[in-house]
């Protein structure tokens, strides 16, 4: 990349989404993720700002490392590292944390040049109410089968038309073919608590996709349905077969995968 051609600013940031309308800004004034960190940056930049993002989430969905990316000009190329960071720390709210600053070729899109998005969803089954946990799992209070989940989870791993998973609106006429890398069930301890973990890993995810799995292994886990009925849901590539929608404050965007030495940190 020569110095003519700008280069791209890339942001690692996480956030607490319970008071957010989701990442994307939207009409009528709502508070939103992309809202808060464009004004950020417009203000730190001194000039209006475009943002990708790797992945929209939902209003009430957290996000660890949400990665942004925002094109920058010649003249901002030797922009300090830690002195914009300090910027946008200062000029973001309490409920969002700048994480990391990378650069990028010019051309390069946090959206576009994703090779795969991973996800946790969160549950808490103890009849206690989660202390650490409430405000990013789903409180279910029932026992839960974490094996019977798991082997309803292979039956999703690889490719696979999930319209039976996807907001019904969303997937008129557009494709709803997706990868699954990986998705795995188990049991973990976090900050002392007791949780049923569903960790996913994709290409790319459907509106209220890893939700809507995480609602139909529920039910698998609660004994209403056997494992082999998550093929069935798969099969019928239709939303009313599978599960209900899981909470939203129980998924949290944990990361993304972007070819290698694409990112450096920017200094």
């Amino acid at each position: 990349m020569s110095e003519s051609e700008g280069a791209t600013l890339v942001i690692r940031l996480g956030y607490r989404g319970a008071d957010f309308a989701g990442f994307a800004e939207q009409p009528g004034g709502v508070r939103t993720v992309a809202g808060e960190l464009r004004r950020a940056l417009e203000t730190a930049l001194r000039r209006p700002c475009e943002l990708a993002c790797a992945g929209r989430t939902d209003a009430g969905v957290h996000a660890l490392s949400q990665y942004v990316s925002v094109p920058m000009g010649v003249d901002e190329l030797e922009l300090p590292g830690a002195r914009l960071t300090r910027s946008l720390v200062a000029l973001t709210p309490d409920d969002i944390s700048i994480r990391g600053l990378y650069r990028a070729p010019a051309g390069f899109s946090a959206r576009f040049d994703a090779l795969s998005r991973s996800y946790r969803y969160r549950i808490a089954t103890s009849e206690a109410r989660p202390v650490l946990a409430w405000d990013h799992a789903w409180w279910y209070r029932g026992a839960l089968d974490v094996d019977a989940m798991s082997a309803a989870a292979r039956t999703l791993v690889g490719e696979h038309d999930f319209k039976s998973f996807c907001k019904a609106i969303s997937a008129v006429d557009k494709p709803t073919c997706r990868f699954v890398g990986a998705l795995d069930v188990r049991r973990a301890e976090e900050a002392g608590e007791e949780l049923v973990a569903i960790d996913i890993t994709g290409n790319a995810f459907l509106h209220n996709m890893v939700r809507t799995i995480a609602g139909t292994l529920v039910e698998v886990g609660r004994g209403h349905r056997d494992p082999s009925w998550v093929a069935e849901v798969l099969a019928a590539r239709d939303r009313a077969a599978a599960g209900p929608c899981a909470p939203a404050k129980g998924l949290t965007f944990v990361g993304v995968e972007y070819p290698e030495n694409l990112l450096t940190p920017w200094e």
